[in-house]
C-alpha cells in the first residue's frame, strides 16, 4: 500500500503569516499550538498534519487549496523545463527531488525560474545583435506588450465588468460611500494608516482582521480608487480572471498584468459607473477637469476612463492614451483611436506630451498630422509630481489623449474650430518610422533611407540623405 508523503508548506506558511501581520507567537495563540512548533514547521522540519492544515484553513478564512500550493505541480514542470536547457543537459536531477524542490522550496523554484528567464532574454539579446538584428525580437514573448495587445484588441471595453460595476456602484450610493458598503456587506473595515506602517504598500488587505489599510498620505481621488480596487477584487474575482484565462496569453507575467489591468479597469467602473459618465462626457464635452469634480476622480484617471467607452448605442469619442515619464519611457499605452504609435522606440518630439513637463498642470491642445495625412487632435497635461510625504520621491509623468481629427468638434476644447482650416503639426511615429528627412527634432536616420556622402554642406536637419 502506497503511503501518503508527508506535507511540509514551511515556505508558505511564513509567506501567509507576514502577509496577515502576525509574529510566530500570535500566529501560535491562534492555532493553539507552541511558538517553538510554528518556527519547525516554516523550516520545514515538521510537516503540516491534515488538522493543521483545515484549523489554518477556518482560523484566516482561507481556501485549503491556497495552503496547499496548488501551483507546486506547474512549477515543478517549469523547472523540469529549466533542466532540459543543453547547459545543464549533464545534472542529474530526478522528477522527485524536482517535485520536493516545488513543493518544499516555492521561493527557491521561483528564483530559479527568474535566473534562468533572465538567461534566456540575455541569450537572444546576444544573438540579435550577432546577427545584426534589433536589440529585442518582435517575436520574442515581453509580458507588458503582450497584455497592450490584448487591450488594444478588446478596444479596452469589456462590458461585463462594466454592467457588473454599475450594479455595484447603485449598491454603494445607497448605502452612502464604498468604506461603508464594505463593512455593512462584507464585514471589512477601511483604516487609513501611515506609509511606515504599511511597509511600502498603498493598499494592504489584513485578512486576519478583515481591515483594509490604506496609505493615509493619498490624496482623495487615489484613495476612493484604491478602495474601488479591493471592491473589484472581492466581487469580480472570477469575471477577471475568465477574461484573463481567455485572452491566451503565453505566461504568468503577461496574465498578471492583465489581472491586475482588468482590476483597475473596474475600478474606475465603480468610481465612473459607464452611463452616467458617459452621459457627463457628452454633455461636459470631453472636459476633463470638470468631470474630475463631477466624480472625484484625478485627471489620470478620468482621461483613462475616456478610452472604455466603447458600449454599442453609447460609444464616446475614440481616444488614445499615451503616459510618459521626462526620460520619453511610456509606461501606459491605450489604443481606442487606432494611433499608430511605435512599439519600440522613443516617440515624436515634437508632440506636446514632452512639453507638458515644461508647463507643468496646464492643458496642452494640438493638432497633428502623421506622415500619412492622418490627422489627430491631442490634448496633455502632467499628472503628479508632488511628494506625498518628507522622504517620499515626487514622481511626475504626463498623460495625453489624441483623437481622430473628425471627432475634435465633440471636445470642449476643440469645439467650433474646423479641422480642415486649422495647421497641423507634423509628427512622426518615431524617428526610425518616419520619413521627413528635413525635420531638425530627429534623433535617428530612418530605415532605408542613405546618408548623402556631402562633406561640403550642412543641413538644419541633423542628417543629409541621398537623392538615391
Amino acid at each position: 500500500m502506497s503511503q501518503a508523503r508527508p506535507l511540509y508548506l514551511g515556505p508558505r506558511i511564513r509567506r501567509l503569516r507576514r502577509e496577515l501581520g502576525l509574529t510566530q507567537q500570535a500566529m501560535a495563540a491562534d492555532l493553539d499550538i507552541s511558538p517553538s512548533y510554528v518556527a519547525l514547521i516554516e523550516r520545514n522540519q515538521r510537516p503540516v498534519t491534515a488538522d493543521l492544515l483545515l484549523r489554518l484553513a477556518r482560523t484566516y478564512r482561507l481556501d485549503v487549496s491556497e495552503l496547499a500550493g496548488e501551483d507546486s505541480a506547474d512549477d515543478a514542470r517549469r523547472v523540469g523545463e529549466v533542466m532540459r536547457d543543453p547547459l545543464l543537459a549533464d545534472i542529474d536531477l530526478p522528477a522527485l527531488e524536482i517535485a520536493d524542490l516545488a513543493t518544499s522550496f516555492p521561493g527557491v523554484t521561483e528564483a530559479l525560474l527568474r535566473l534562468h528567464g533572465a538567461y534566456l532574454r540575455e541569450q537572444q539579446v546576444l544573438a540579435d545583435r550577432q546577427l545584426g538584428r534589433e536589440a529585442h525580437d518582435p517575436a520574442a514573448p515581453d509580458p507588458v506588450r503582450e497584455a497592450q495587445g490584448f487591450f488594444a484588441a478588446q478596444r479596452n471595453h469589456f462590458p461585463t465588468l462594466d454592467a457588473h460595476a454599475e450594479e455595484l456602484a447603485i449598491e454603494i450610493a445607497e448605502d452612502g460611500a464604498a468604506a461603508e458598503w464594505l463593512r455593512k456587506r462584507k464585514g471589512v473595515r477601511v483604516r487609513y494608516l501611515p506609509p511606515e506602517v504599511l511597509v511600502e504598500s498603498v493598499r494592504r488587505f489584513d485578512r486576519h482582521n478583515q481591515q483594509l489599510l490604506i496609505d493615509d498620505t493619498l490624496d482623495m481621488p487615489t484613495r476612493k480608487f484604491q478602495v474601488a480596487v479591493h471592491i473589484a477584487w472581492s466581487t469580480m474575482r472570477e469575471e477577471i480572471t475568465a477574461i484573463a484565462r481567455a485572452a491566451g496569453l503565453s505566461g504568468r507575467s503577461a496574465i498578471a498584468l492583465v489581472r491586475r489591468n482588468l482590476a483597475a479597469y473596474a475600478a474606475g467602473a465603480l468610481v465612473m459607473p459607464y452611463d452616467r459618465f458617459a452621459r457627463a462626457a457628452q454633455a461636459r464635452g470631453h472636459d476633463v477637469a470638470a468631470l474630475c469634480g463631477l466624480f472625484g476622480a484625478s485627471f489620470e484617471q478620468v482621461a483613462h476612463r475616456l478610452t472604455t467607452l466603447g458600449r454599442p448605442g453609447q460609444e464616446g469619442v475614440p481616444f488614445f492614451f499615451l503616459r510618459v515619464d521626462p526620460a520619453g519611457n511610456v509606461s501606459k499605452r491605450l489604443d481606442g483611436a487606432g494611433f499608430p504609435f511605435a512599439a519600440q522606440g522613443g516617440g515624436c518630439p515634437l508632440w506636446s506630451i514632452h512639453e507638458a513637463f515644461r508647463r507643468p498642470g496646464e492643458i496642452l491642445t494640438q493638432w497633428l498630422e502623421l506622415p500619412d495625412g492622418q490627422r489627430f487632435f491631442s490634448i496633455a497635461r502632467t499628472v503628479g509630481g508632488e511628494a506625498r510625504h518628507v522622504g517620499a520621491p515626487g514622481v511626475m509623468r504626463a498623460v495625453a489623449l489624441a483623437c481622430a481629427a473628425e471627432h475634435a468638434p465633440r471636445l470642449a476644447y476643440a469645439r467650433g474650430i474646423d479641422p480642415a482650416g486649422v495647421p497641423a503639426t507634423p509628427i512622426g511615429i518615431g524617428c526610425r518610422l518616419c520619413q521627413r528627412a528635413a525635420c531638425t527634432a530627429r534623433a535617428l536616420p530612418p530605415i532605408g533611407r542613405e546618408l548623402a556622402a556631402d562633406d561640403q554642406r550642412a543641413g538644419a536637419a541633423p542628417y543629409l540623405f541621398s537623392e538615391g
